[in-house]
C-alpha cells in the first residue's frame, strides 16, 4: 500500500495498487459490441475537497474545504459520446424492458412507458459543432440517469452518475493545486479546451492530455453532471455523507466548468469549480410541459459515468434508481 501526504495535507492511499482485478477495461455495449466505453480504475483514498478561500478565482460554493474518504471506483475515461447515447436514444421502446440473468445477482430492470424513451429533440441537438466522436450534449440529469440505467441491464454491472466527491478526486489525481496539471494556468493549453483555444466549439474527447490517472477532459470542453442535488452550502451539509440525493432534475450538480461552448476562461478551470443546473437550460424547448429528456438551452452540458469497485447489494443498486429519480 502506497500512501502519499503532502505539505497541504492532502492525503492520497492506494489501497489496491495490488488488486490485479482492478484495472482499466473497455465496455462493449451488448448488442453493439463494435461501440466500447473506456473505463479507467481509480484507487480510492481520502482527499482535501474543496478550494482554500485565497485560491484565485474561486467562489463561496466551494468549501469550507472538507476532507472526504472515496472507496474505489472506475470512471469513463472520456465523456459520453453521440456514437454511444444514440444507441441508448435510438433503441426501441421494447428493447428498454429488460431483467437480467438471475446469475449476476444484480437484476436490474426498465419498465418501458410513455417516458421510458427519449422524445424527438426540437433541434438537432449536436448544434452544428460535431458526432462522431463529440461527447453527446443538452440531456437532462434525468436522461443522464437513464443512460447509466440502460447500460447496467444490458451489461449487468451498476453504473452510475459519479457524486461530487468521486468527481473532483478523479479530477485531481492524486494532486493538491487549483488545476490537476499545477498551480497557474500557464501550460493549460495541452490539457484543456476553453474559451480561448476552442473556437467557442466542443472538440472530440480524448485530444488534450489525460491527468494523472489517465482520464481526459475533467476539465475544460463540457460541463458534466453529478449524481447529487445542488447545494450551494454544500460543503456545509458534507461532513458525514459525502453525496446528496438529486431532489429535481433542475437542481442537480454539474462538475467541470465548460470552457469550450459556454466561454469559461481558462482561469476557471479548476478542479473545484461547481454549479447547479437551473430552468434557463430549457428555455427554447416548445413542448407543455418541458421534456424530461433536452436542455436545450445547455449545449455546455455532458455526463460521464463511474461504476464502484464494490457492487452494492440489488437491493441497494434498487434504492439509488428509486432516489435518483424520486421528482420525476
Amino acid at each position: 500500500m502506497a500512501v502519499v501526504l503532502s505539505v497541504s495535507g492532502f492525503l492520497y492511499i492506494d489501497s489496491d495498487s495490488a488488486d490485479d482485478d482492478f484495472r482499466d477495461y473497455s465496455q462493449a455495449v451488448p448488442g453493439y459490441e463494435d461501440v466500447e466505453i473506456e473505463m479507467v480504475a481509480v484507487p480510492g483514498g481520502v482527499f482535501r475537497m474543496g478550494s482554500p478561500h485565497n485560491e484565485a478565482g474561486r467562489s463561496g460554493n466551494e468549501g469550507p474545504p472538507r476532507d472526504v474518504k472515496v472507496d474505489s471506483f472506475w470512471m469513463g475515461k472520456y465523456e459520453i459520446t453521440w456514437n454511444q447515447y444514440d444507441l441508448f436514444a435510438n433503441e426501441v421502446v421494447d428493447l428498454l424492458t429488460r431483467e437480467l440473468d438471475e446469475e449476476t445477482d444484480r437484476a436490474v430492470q426498465i419498465t418501458a412507458d410513455a417516458i421510458s424513451t427519449p422524445t424527438a429533440p426540437y433541434v438537432d441537438m449536436t448544434f452544428g459543432m460535431g458526432r462522431d466522436g463529440y461527447p453527446a450534449i443538452s440531456m437532462t440529469h434525468y436522461a443522464a440517469v437513464m443512460f447509466a440505467k440502460w447500460l447496467t441491464a444490458k451489461t449487468g454491472d451498476f453504473y452510475r452518475l459519479p457524486t461530487e466527491a468521486e468527481w473532483e478526486y478523479a479530477c485531481r489525481a492524486g494532486s493538491d493545486t487549483p488545476y490537476f496539471f499545477g498551480d497557474s494556468a500557464e501550460d493549460i493549453d495541452s490539457y484543456v479546451w476553453h474559451s480561448g483555444n476552442s473556437d467557442r466549439s466542443y472538440n472530440q474527447v480524448g485530444t488534450k492530455e489525460p491527468n494523472d490517472f489517465g482520464i481526459h477532459d475533467l476539465s475544460g470542453n463540457l460541463a458534466e453532471w453529478t449524481m447529487d442535488q445542488y447545494y450551494d452550502d454544500y460543503f456545509e451539509r458534507l461532513e458525514g455523507r459525502p453525496q446528496m440525493t438529486p431532489g429535481s432534475n433542475l437542481t442537480s450538480s454539474t462538475r467541470g466548468p465548460c470552457g469550450a461552448v459556454h466561454g469559461w476562461m481558462a482561469e476557471d478551470q479548476r478542479c473545484a469549480k461547481r454549479r447547479g443546473s437551473q430552468e434557463r437550460w430549457k428555455m427554447l424547448d416548445p413542448q407543455m410541459p418541458k421534456s424530461l429528456w433536452w436542455h436545450t438551452n445547455a449545449q455546455f452540458v455532458g455526463f460521464r459515468l463511474v461504476r464502484p469497485k464494490d457492487t452494492p447489494q440489488p437491493e441497494k443498486i434498487e434504492e439509488y434508481w428509486i432516489e435518483a429519480m424520486q421528482d420525476f
